[in-house]
């Protein structure tokens, strides 16, 4: 039969595109894209993932340098060491026989923590520098006066402090502060011992204490975040500039650490005191730190860090920093400090 026979090549050609061996069935083809197209966009994520994983898994595992071999070094700096994390960085590269220079505050705190560094490592030598890194302060004069007879190829930028509440409710004086010694401090010092160090074809490291909030978009700590942005950016370039040299730089982005770190703010903020209900002692954080050095420029520490990275790295900045910008009016910090705008 004609009609049949008709009938059946039309179902052939539909079937297999005209002979060609592709199939073109109408219920085929918008599955098969779709397939394609889940796979294409799939490739970005699953790369940025392994890329991502994988250096952070390894450091992980990694051993725990010793810094006084590996950079046959005897002195190490520490800045912000009279508390908290830099507390604990000091007494952990004691332990490795590292002599230490402790910059700080001139407080009573750090005479405590000097002496608690002598008791506990009478054989080594420690040296205090206490300083405010505020506009128009000299505190380089006072660190080039104490580490003019020795040489320091490890240091650490640890200083630091937040400033909270709205930019427009912060007197301007502290907000430069705030850019001064959590930004400035550390250009400062790390261009006097990077330059001392390729001189005198040292090898070394420098390493920053940067921040989760460095890397989103954080309302009611602006200067705080930009400068722990800053500071991330710094570190990767100077990472690209000088690791060849044999000197190792990388920014650290801590989960929350329990210390001081909030005490003094001057608007508590509720997102802020949520997240340090999670908050580690910084004894927990230098054995990490150690780890990353000479092995990556930037390195997440810690659930928060890792999760907000991994839950934000989609979204693009603009997209991110929108959808925060409608939130915002119905969270309960913005209201809170919005009311004496009114």
């Amino acid at each position: 039969d004609s009609r049949q026979s008709n009938n059946s090549w039309k179902r052939e050609m539909s079937e297999t595109g005209a002979g060609s061996g592709v199939c073109i069935s109408p219920d085929a083809v918008p599955s098969k894209f779709l397939f394609y197209g889940m796979c294409i966009l799939a490739v970005p994520t699953i790369f940025w993932l392994v890329a991502y994983l994988i250096p952070q898994l390894f450091v992980c595992i990694r051993p725990v340098p010793d810094l006084k071999k590996k950079y046959n070094a005897k002195w190490a700096l520490v800045t912000g060491g009279g508390s908290g994390i830099g507390k604990a960085l000091c007494f952990k590269l004691a332990s490795q026989g590292l002599n230490v220079v402790v910059v700080s505050l001139d407080d009573d705190v750090l005479k405590t923590t000097m002496k608690e560094l002598k008791e506990t490592y009478p054989e080594l030598s420690f040296r205090s520098v206490g300083c405010t890194f505020s506009p128009g302060v000299d505190y380089m004069k006072q660190i080039k006066d104490a580490t003019k007879d020795i040489e320091v190829p490890i240091v650490f930028n640890n200083a630091g402090f937040i400033v909270t509440g709205f930019l427009d409710q912060a007197p301007i004086g502290k907000l430069l502060a705030n850019i001064e010694c959590n930004a400035t401090a550390a250009v400062n010092i790390t261009h006097h011992f990077v330059q001392v160090m390729v001189s005198k074809k040292l090898k070394g490291c420098i390493v920053f204490t940067s921040s989760v909030a460095g890397f989103i978009p954080t309302p009611f700590a602006a200067m705080y975040a930009s400068t722990k942005a800053f500071l991330s950016q710094f570190a990767c370039s100077l990472h690209i500039e000088v690791q060849n040299l044999g000197i190792d730089v990388c920014a650290i982005h801590p989960s929350p650490v329990a210390s001081n770190f909030y005490d003094k703010v001057d608007h508590k903020i509720e997102l802020m005191e949520a997240a340090q209900k999670s908050a580690v002692p910084p004894q927990q954080l230098p054995n990490d730190i150690l780890r990353s050095i000479g092995a990556c420029a930037l390195r997440d520490l810690g659930g928060m860090a890792w999760s907000t990275r991994m839950g934000t790295f989609f979204l693009p900045y603009n997209f991110f920093t929108e959808m925060f910008t409608a939130a915002a009016p119905f969270l309960p910090d913005y209201k809170k400090h919005n009311k004496s705008r009114e």
